[in-house]
């Protein structure tokens, strides 16, 4: 065992069975080694990859999310537009062992590397009505090399404008208001997505929620929803389609 020193080991017990495993990673994968600190109830770094994912954004349109916190959602969009390996800036607990071969993992950090298309030009907007949380998303997105990528502002969602008639993506992890204090205010700025939704054809909406009100308080029924849990919350990933761009002909 000297080969892999200082390496945690679990022993986790089925009924008569228990498995000896070695820990490889350290923490655990979700964390992608940027986020120098975070909210009361932080998005997991994978689970705000896969709302990007499952939005099917790509870069390609402006994406704003008015719910920022500490910038997982607004960070992770960045680095899959750019292609940039998920866990590139972090460490693993298997890069100490001896019987690791020399350099696997500088040859596999150069590779993605090469893979990255870090001149690719993207908009990304995040915003939140907390000072504080900003400044924390701000901090994040330097970490990650993104501070001049993400516009960041403090913001109320309710004075939220959308000054363009192209495509936008708006995606967010709004509070839930399950508090019943916070339900008024919350149910109020799902009212006002709503408003957003009518006065842009164009802007397609991804909102991550356990609020089974959403789709009655936005007056829209969604294009599609999806299941998925935000930690052991079971939450709905509401997804509006905004209007395409028609393309322009050209005549001969």
């Amino acid at each position: 065992m000297n080969q892999v020193r200082n390496t945690p080991l679990k022993l986790p017990f089925l009924k008569d069975n228990v498995l000896l495993t070695i820990d490889t990673s350290g923490s655990g994968l979700n964390r992608r080694g940027y986020r120098l600190a975070q909210g009361e109830a932080p998005i997991k770094e994978t689970l705000a990859a896969s709302l990007i994912r499952l939005a099917n954004w790509k870069g390609d349109t402006p994406l704003i999310d008015p719910f920022c916190g500490s910038g997982t959602i607004a960070i992770e969009a960045c680095l899959i537009a750019q292609n940039i390996a998920p866990g590139f800036n972090r460490e693993f607990v298997s890069e100490q062992w001896n019987i690791m071969p020399a350099n696997i993992y500088d040859d596999y950090r150069d590779e993605a590397d090469k893979m990255a298309d870090y001149d690719k030009e993207i908009e990304v907007y995040a915003s939140d009505i907390d000072p504080e949380m900003v400044e924390i998303a701000k901090r994040n997105a330097e970490e990650v090399g993104l501070s001049d990528i993400i516009k960041f502002s403090v913001k109320d969602v309710n004075t939220l404008t959308i000054d363009t008639e192209e495509p936008v993506a708006l995606i967010g992890n709004p509070p839930y208001g399950e508090r019943i204090g916070d339900r008024e205010e919350v149910e109020e700025m799902y009212r006002y997505i709503g408003k957003l939704m009518k006065q842009h054809p164009f802007l397609s909406t991804y909102i991550l929620t356990s609020n089974k009100e959403f789709e009655y308080l936005v007056d829209r029924k969604a294009t599609k929803r999806r299941k998925l849990f935000n930690g052991y919350i079971e939450c709905t990933y509401y997804q509006y389609w905004g209007k395409k761009t028609e393309r322009k002909t050209i005549e001969n």
